[in-house]
């Protein structure tokens, strides 16, 4: 493709932060009417591409232009009334506001005088156009699912005069079907002439709905190759300089060693979940798989005693754990890693460490106070356990990758003597495919020591690599329990339309 062809041109961009390089000298193009992803693994500098082309940073070096003309865009707002339009992977929408009223949220389009009467129409299309019909403008964003906002936001950026639509994990938060919507509205929004930059962790959707790929690798540019002369090994050959290792599947226990660690009967979330039982045993993983809606997060919620509402039999090495207790759940040895690392996890302003031995205080102290030696011996442990190097301890979790951030969430609950049980809800959501294996290496580690893992996912993949056990689920039932190796078609055939023949 040539220059000519191109509506966006990204030439020699440039960015340091402090000593370090996060983007150098990259380049690549983007023509009218096209998908084009841009990958690489976490740090690679694709995340500073990003901010660099809506606003959010300004350029060392290097130039943005879109029909040959240079840009100057020194915010958000001058990136937008430049034509470019940003979904971000962190949702901005707000729960307290109606539909209408989040789809109007940084609108330069529509005056404030007359505003719903002109805005209508269109966002009522908008809505169509992501799947969601079912929708009312002026409904509560608050009675809307996580999935749904995620195509809220997505409405509202496709719902911009923009020339250049930037999409950060738009699907990393939603179902099979919800991310068929999105696919669908990318389409559009590419056969209208705009030009599309699509950023994905997941490696099958970029191969099947982009036309090109340009891969980074530590802040600069590796390739731009066509889609269709690539797969997902060699995409992940090009992201990383090699494939990556993948955990052996089975180092845990075989099944029938030893009584249930953790046994479930009969739990129930009303509306949610509907009588889910299950017996897990010491040094296994387990996953519990369905779709978005599949009562799969709530099985895990309400495990760990976050869901008041909850009812059932809930028993950790034969002790009773009240429904809707966090702390006798804690207290029982169950540790719950959260699907949203930022809200429910991690303290975004304090340093690795802190983060680290947050949970473990009692054993870093003598007489409530911090003995520096326990600190930073355990400290020195699980840095190391979690890979994440020495030099990162003192640094906020805040400026860390997204892979790293879920690396100090899980740490946190590893090499503890009073955590029996490790409930994780989408493990490496939104973790690129280096990241990934890395926590899927730390989590067998942890059966193989022992432990009793449970997670969820929505992720096919990941769930055939790293579970020994999987339980599928949809509309709030379960419908098969896989022990071994089972095919990912049955998987994905249960999970989309659970036990039936339809």
């Amino acid at each position: 493709m040539s220059r000519g062809d191109e509506l966006v041109r990204v030439d020699g961009l440039s960015k340091s932060f402090g000593r370090t390089r996060a983007v150098r000298d990259a380049s690549f193009g983007i023509a009218p009417g096209e998908i084009h992803a841009l990958c690489g693994h976490n740090g690679a500098g694709k995340s500073t591409v990003v901010k660099l082309l809506s606003g959010q940073e300004a350029p060392d070096e290097g130039a943005i232009r879109i029909g040959g003309e240079a840009l100057d865009l020194g915010s958000r707002q001058a990136a937008q009334r430049s034509g470019i339009a940003l979904v971000d992977q962190e949702l901005s929408v707000v729960p307290s506001l109606t539909v209408r009223e989040n789809l109007l949220l940084g609108d330069l389009r529509t005056s404030w005088i007359n505003r719903r009467r002109a805005s209508g129409r269109r966002f009522r299309a908008l809505l169509d156009n992501v799947g969601l019909r079912h929708v009312g403008l002026d409904q509560p964003l608050a009675q809307l699912s996580m999935g749904e906002r995620q195509l809220v936001e997505i409405a509202r950026a496709l719902g911009q005069d923009a020339r250049l639509v930037i999409l950060d994990e738009p699907t990393a938060t939603l179902s099979d079907v919800e991310s068929e919507y999105v696919y669908a509205a990318v389409r559009t929004v590419a056969a209208s002439g705009r030009a599309v930059l699509f950023v994905s962790h997941r490696l099958g959707e970029v191969l099947a709905l982009c036309t090109r790929v340009t891969v980074m690798r530590d802040g600069a540019v590796v390739a731009t190759t066509p889609a269709a002369d690539l797969t997902v090994d060699s995409l992940i050959v090009q992201m990383l300089g090699e494939a990556p290792d993948r955990p052996d599947k089975r180092p845990g226990r075989a099944a029938g060693d030893g009584a249930a660690v953790l046994a479930v009967a009969g739990l129930s979330v009303p509306g949610r979940v509907e009588n889910f039982t299950i017996a897990l045993q010491a040094g296994r993983v387990y996953a519990v798989a369905g779709q978005l809606g599949s009562g799969a997060s709530d099985v895990l919620r309400a495990i760990a005693g976050l869901v008041p509402a909850a009812a059932g039999d809930v028993t950790v090495n034969g002790t009773t754990v009240r429904p809707g207790h966090p702390i006798a759940a804690v207290q029982a040895g169950i540790a719950f890693v959260s699907n949203d690392r930022k809200s429910e996890g991690l303290f975004l302003g304090k340093p690795v460490g802190w983060n680290l031995l947050a949970t473990r205080l009692p054993h870093v102290a003598r007489l409530g106070v911090l003995d520096r030696r326990r600190w930073g011996a355990t400290l020195a442990a699980l840095i190391t356990l979690c890979g994440l190097g020495g030099e990162r301890a003192g640094h906020r979790v805040s400026l860390l990758s997204g892979g790293n951030q879920q690396k100090v969430f899980v740490g946190r609950c590893l090499g503890r003597d009073d955590v029996r049980v490790l409930v994780l809800d989408e493990p490496t959501r939104g973790v690129d495919v280096g990241g990934r294996a890395a926590i899927h290496a730390l989590l067998r580690s942890a059966a193989a020591d022992g432990m009793t893992v449970l997670f969820s996912s929505t992720d096919l993949e990941e769930l055939l690599d790293l579970a020994d056990v999987v339980v599928t689920m949809h509309k709030g039932v379960a419908v098969h329990r896989h022990d071994g190796d089972v095919a990912g078609a049955v998987l994905l055939r249960e999970m989309t339309h659970g036990g039936g023949n339809g």
